[in-house]
């Protein structure tokens, strides 16, 4: 494997199928608080939240809170911060994240999670080539969701939401959860590989200066292979089958 040795990767999206269901809870987080935020903001355009584009550009890959700032930005909503001890609702930015936590916690109890079918055979084979691997994820939950999946013995390290949290580190597409990470591996970014589904995942791992940033496309869909491209991905795979390989360089083509 040259002297590329390890492998950082996001979790929802890459490693476990629940971006739909994130997306889910966001369209509902959002458009439960538009009628809200219409009647009370001049101007705010009741357009339902867009579990595609506006999913992918806004909160894809970032914690709830940036999440929320993001949406609230693009639709010119002005609301106060809160604390983090607002109940969930729709009159501060930590009540709307606390909203969404809700809805997310609840599809997950309904629902459960499960690992991408080519997961497991690209950890073990990664784990044959003796690379070390980390988990990264901006949610509390991904280290309860993981075990449930049993993936937790194919990672080294895992750094998640409570991490960020107790450390204070910015969110994606700040490099810190993924430099924490590689960090925990004991291995520098320059000999270290990012793989990521997100738009503001890709461009951290581009920022962070790794070895390697894979942007994952699993819908193969070519606007988001140049997003993923636009915002510093390396290289651009349909799936985790041909990463193995894929790292054999060693090097950015």
């Amino acid at each position: 494997m040259n002297d590329l040795c390890a492998v950082v990767f996001d979790t929802d999206g890459v490693l476990l199928a629940t971006a739909d269901r994130h997306a889910a809870a966001w369209k509902e987080t959002f458009d439960g608080c538009l009628p809200e935020w219409q009647r009370s903001h001049t101007g705010v355009r009741p357009r339902p939240f867009d579990a595609v584009r506006e999913y992918r550009d806004l909160v894809d890959g970032r914690s709830r809170l940036d999440g929320v700032r993001a949406f609230l930005a693009a639709r010119g909503i002005g609301l106060p911060p809160g604390t983090p001890e607002d109940p969930p609702g729709c009159a501060t930015v930590h009540a709307v994240a606390a909203r969404k936590e809700e809805v997310f916690s609840a599809m997950l109890r309904t629902e459960g999670v499960r690992a991408f079918g080519d997961v497991r055979p690209a950890l073990r084979e990664l784990r044959e080539k003796a690379v070390r691997c980390a988990a990264v994820s901006a949610s509390r939950h991904a280290r309860s969701l993981l075990e449930s999946a049993e993936l937790t013995d194919y990672f080294d390290a895992l750094v998640d939401g409570r991490d960020a949290a107790a450390l204070a580190l910015p969110g994606k597409p700040d490099p810190a959860l993924f430099l924490e990470a590689a960090g925990r591996l004991r291995v520098p970014p320059a000999h270290t590989a990012v793989v990521e589904d997100a738009l503001a995942g890709v461009e951290a791992g581009h920022r962070g200066g790794f070895r390697l940033v894979v942007g994952l496309n699993r819908e193969d869909d070519p606007r988001m292979r140049d997003a993923l491209d636009a915002r510093g991905a390396d290289l651009v795979l349909p799936d985790l089958g041909g990463l193995p390989a894929a790292l054999e360089g060693g090097r950015r083509p």
